[in-house]
């Protein structure tokens, strides 16, 4: 046990912990608990946006990536740029359009209330799977820090299980009490400790290499680790199986991120906690430059890792996941190593306490305020808090699961893109066309996901969204030929 790293994190937890539960008393009404009265200033809700979408993955994940691989992962950066262009011209107007509490209210109001509970569906299972490998990843962190301490106690599956319920009850917390608005805060203290915690590791590893920063760049560039650009084109197997082309990162990232950011609550709901248009669309483009920022970052974190453990001979962990906690937890000066430590951790608290937001106010507004609309506004703010408890169970069995589906980043954005493809292709259907109806858009999104699921074995996770949008958007318009507009209404609606 090494008490002053383990003091720091300790101190960590208890103070972000505190911090968020303090918003508890803005929290008089639905709108303040779910969109933190739109008072956030456009600043504190950009770098909102870059937690929520950067997360444990990226910080443990991505240096993975540049470790065995090479830059071409930061094309995606391109694609999240265009994603973001078309979310301001297409999407954003129509959400602020009158008050929405969710992305799927839009969906509503377009097709009916049959598909805004079809997409706010998908979207809860979606995040609850996606959110699940974002929990495991923290249990890989800990699993590092207290491994060595609690093996003796309890075998290594016990400990990823403390871990993951260890961080799962204390943003639950936090998340319960403070709403939106503590989620939107914790989340700028959190993203400036990670990125400074990123910093400092950077700095302290280029330190213990010989030679400096000339050898660690001329070994990269000896094993072609800065390669950033990969133009090849071509109609086959090959092209569509490669991760990270020029036009995989191009044309997926723009699908993917258009989809994450202009349909998913996760993040629509932080656009929508802007104060106005004009606001959401700066919090959102400024989020993209950080962003770049961030994944440079931790992609030159990890060739820095990759020279020293070749200069040195000694032999990276089995999974490549632990390659930056471990070295963290390992090499760097007592105390700080705790701080970076840390700072990973805030990374993961962040995106669980905004997923948990998400999820407790698309089941309360695309729900239950729609079977019981006259329940009050003092038994809907009950019951969102108790929605956030039953999500925070379900996001921490999932994570449990989630220690057998491989490699975290990946499979992380792999199951969100699966489903991201139909979502995207209803949302375009209803901004881009009049005609279809609700028979047509769920026929449409059926197909989007059949052909998601269909092909997902023979082209890589980058293009999941493209295929499953357009298959959506096609399939959908194609039907509202043959198909009626409107299914006939419940009792409820």
């Amino acid at each position: 046990m090494r008490l002053a790293d383990l003091a720091v994190i300790l101190c960590y937890l208890i103070f972000i912990t505190w911090f968020g539960a303090r918003f508890k008393e803005r929290n008089a009404s639905v709108k303040n608990y779910f969109l933190g009265g739109r008072g956030a200033p456009w600043w504190a809700i950009a770098f909102s946006i870059v937690s929520a979408e950067t997360s444990t993955l990226t910080v443990i994940g991505t240096p993975a990536i540049s470790f065995a691989g090479t830059f071409t992962f930061l094309q995606l950066i391109l694609g999240y740029l265009l994603g973001r262009i078309v979310i301001s011209a297409l999407f954003l107007p129509h959400y602020f359009r009158g008050e929405m509490y969710t992305a799927y209210e839009l969906m509503g109001r377009r097709f009916g209330s049959h598909i805004r509970k079809f997409t706010a569906g998908i979207f809860l299972v979606l995040r609850a799977l996606a959110e699940g490998v974002r929990v495991f990843a923290v249990s890989l962190v800990i699993s590092v820090v207290l491994g060595n301490s609690l093996t003796g106690i309890f075998p290594a599956a016990d400990v990823e299980v403390v871990s993951i319920a260890i961080i799962v009850c204390l943003t639950l917390f936090y998340t319960f009490e403070g709403g939106m608005t503590a989620v939107i805060w914790t989340d700028v203290v959190q993203m400036f400790l990670y990125v400074g915690g990123a910093l400092v590791s950077f700095f302290l590893i280029l330190r213990l290499i010989p030679g400096g920063w000339p050898h660690a760049y001329a070994m990269g560039e000896a094993a072609h680790k800065f390669q950033l650009f990969d133009f090849h084109f071509a109609l086959n197997a090959q092209f569509f199986q490669t991760k990270y082309s020029f036009w995989a990162g191009l044309i997926g990232g723009c699908f993917l991120t258009t989809a994450s950011h202009g349909t998913e609550q996760l993040l629509v709901q932080r656009l929508l906690a802007a104060r106005n248009l004009r606001e959401s669309r700066l919090a959102l483009f400024s989020s993209w430059f950080v962003v770049f920022f961030q994944f440079a970052l931790f992609l030159f974190i990890g060739v820095l890792l990759f020279v020293y453990y070749h200069d040195s001979g000694q032999v990276p962990p089995k999974s490549l996941d632990r390659v930056y906690p471990e070295f963290v937890w390992n090499h760097l000066p007592m105390g700080l190593s705790g701080l970076v430590i840390a700072a990973i951790l805030a990374a993961a608290m962040s995106n669980l306490s905004a997923a948990l937001n998400a999820l407790s106010s698309t089941t309360i507004m695309d729900f239950w305020r729609p079977m019981r609309p006259q329940t009050s506004e003092v038994r809907l703010l009950q019951l969102a808090r108790w929605s956030t408890i039953g999500w925070g169970l379900v996001l921490f069995s999932v994570g449990l699961a989630a220690r057998h589906w491989g490699s975290v980043l990946e499979t992380g954005l792999s199951i969100a893109s699966v489903l991201y493809g139909s979502l995207l292709g209803v949302f375009l259907l209803g901004v881009l066309t009049k005609k279809p109806g609700e028979w047509a858009a769920i026929a449409g999104m059926s197909a989007g996901f059949v052909a998601t699921l269909a092909l997902r074995s023979q082209v890589a996770y980058t293009w999941y969204v493209l295929i499953g949008s357009v298959t959506t958007f096609v399939v959908g318009y194609v039907a509202s030929f043959v198909l009626p507009n409107a299914l006939p209404a419940t009792d409820s609606e």
